[in-house]
């Protein structure tokens, strides 16, 4: 798609430290083993009762966050990344004839009770507003509570009703941002849009994958290796771009973490993983 076509303008966990898969042997690779997709149920806050107090103070406290965030060099540094015409070239790609992006939010955990879940989600909701061609914002984490699901409302993300598993196919151009989410997540992902169609309209902000290849030869008896192939199957096929954290402050949160764009990919080189 021409750079003509669409102008995308500035408006404005780990499964036991689930680092630890290994890679295949080199030589004839391994096949991915066939797994059967998860079971998505309905989903809803195990605690029913909203408390208004609580949720004055939670909209407070995200309110110091996102303008913690939006005066930093982190994210300055983060925005100049994401301009840069190599990544805006990634992005261009995913939306093809799109002129919007949904981002999907997958285990955000409590924001009420950590600051870290603050800042990452802070930082989802300044991209939204920064970025004109990021639309709605879906939120799912099992450990929600119905304070925290009203919060989130209140801030314009929705909550997700299903636990997806993280199993989401890509039918439209979407970022799945996922900082620090287990192993299995993130492979849970993966093989819900193994095909060359689906990969295509996805762009992944999460845990770098190349660190997840680096540590397999230092955990090779893991058990996460099960829960991981689609994670080191993809590698050949990811463009990533790590992001800078750039001070203290922000490397609870975002260290070690990247952008992912998947391809060019061929049907052909997917089939031997399944």
């Amino acid at each position: 798609m021409s750079a003509s076509a669409k102008t995308l303008t500035i408006a404005d966990r780990t499964l036991n430290g689930g680092w630890t898969v290994v890679l295949p042997r080199r030589g004839r690779r391994k096949p991915l083993p066939r797994i059967r997709s998860l079971e998505q149920q309905p989903w809803a806050p195990s605690d029913l009762e909203i408390d208004p107090i609580r949720k004055s103070k939670l909209i407070h406290k995200m309110q110091i966050c996102m303008n913690k965030i939006e005066s930093s060099p982190f994210y300055h540094t983060l925005m100049d990344q994401i301009q840069t015409p190599e990544i805006l070239g990634h992005f261009y790609r995913v939306l093809d004839s799109e002129s919007k992006m949904q981002m999907v939010i997958y285990g955000i955990g409590s924001i009420e009770s950590y600051e870290t879940p603050r800042l990452q989600l802070s930082l989802a909701i300044l991209l939204k507003k920064k970025l004109n061609w990021i639309g709605d914002i879906e939120v799912f984490d099992p450990i929600l509570s119905a304070t925290e699901s009203q919060v989130l409302e209140a801030l314009g993300c929705s909550v997700i009703s299903v636990n997806e598993q993280g199993q989401r196919c890509a039918q439209k151009p979407t970022m799945f941002f996922m900082p620090h989410c287990e192993a299995e997540l993130y492979d849970n992902l993966l093989r819900a849009n193994w095909r060359v169609d689906l990969l295509n309209r996805v762009v992944l902000f999460g845990n770098s994958f190349e660190t997840y290849e680096q540590h397999v030869s230092e955990f090779k008896n893991s058990v996460v290796v099960d829960t991981a192939r689609h994670i080191l199957g993809i590698r050949q096929f990811t463009k990533e771009f790590r992001i800078k954290t750039v001070s203290d402050d922000y490397f609870g949160a975002f260290h070690d973490s990247s952008w992912h764009f998947f391809g060019p990919v061929l049907e052909t080189e997917l089939r031997q993983y399944i």
